[in-house]
């Protein structure tokens, strides 16, 4: 009798959570664009061997957060503010086309998911809690691009949005911006809700566009 392989389950998901670690070490600027990554002393901050570590670096050059350079290694991304208005103006014509089609074709269950993930939304907010308002904000990006039922605008989206995530992070720095942000999805929510798709469609556009418009005048 052959024997079984080791179970890689272990790994995996070793590597998962270092993917999502240094993920965030990146959006919240604690990687600096155009700083190399130091592999030594992260598997010792994180108690881990290379391996992981490395599948991780690959996952995100995937998602455009960092290069894999020969003979240099991994160096985090630099992103022009030509690049990013390039970007921003294709994804927010996707978003605008998203929320005009969720707005026709979500069922009620849909609907009523995303009003409660706002809701969650504007309680991260109250609570100052960034990791968390970043990730309940994505997950509704997501929803109403799942809700619009067109695989084609969801896969043009995903190319695009991995590009521009650290910049959507970081987009909500200030106050001011933070609480129009929240505001804009409440008011997202609530053109869902009614079918607005014409309004929806609008709202969904402008809120990424004044997100990029944060972005350049910092």
């Amino acid at each position: 009798m052959s024997q079984l392989k080791p179970d890689p389950i272990g790994r995996t998901a070793l590597a998962v959570e270092i993917t999502n670690r240094l993920r965030q070490m990146i959006l919240e600027g604690q990687l600096q664009p155009g700083e190399k990554i130091n592999e030594k002393l992260l598997t010792s901050q994180f108690g881990v061997s290379r391996t992981p570590l490395r599948e991780a670096l690959k996952v995100l050059a995937a998602e455009g957060l960092l290069e894999l350079i020969p003979h240099r290694g991994a160096v985090i991304t630099r992103q022009s503010e030509a690049e990013l208005a390039e970007v921003f103006q294709v994804l927010a014509a996707l978003e605008a086309l998203a929320g005009e089609l969720a707005a026709l074709n979500a069922s009620d269950a849909e609907i009523a998911r995303i009003t409660t993930m706002t809701e969650e939304l504007r309680r991260s907010y109250a609570e100052t809690d960034r990791p968390t308002y970043f990730r309940i904000n994505q997950a509704i990006h997501k929803a109403i691009l799942q809700a619009a039922k067109n695989e084609s605008l969801a896969k043009s989206h995903e190319l695009l949005a991995y590009r521009v995530q650290r910049a959507r992070y970081q987009a909500n720095l200030t106050p001011e911006r933070w609480r129009a942000a929240v505001e804009e999805h409440e008011a997202i929510a609530k053109a869902l809700c009614a079918r607005d798709a014409a309004t929806c469609a609008s709202l969904m556009k402008s809120h990424l566009l004044r997100k990029f418009a944060s972005i350049s005048v910092q």
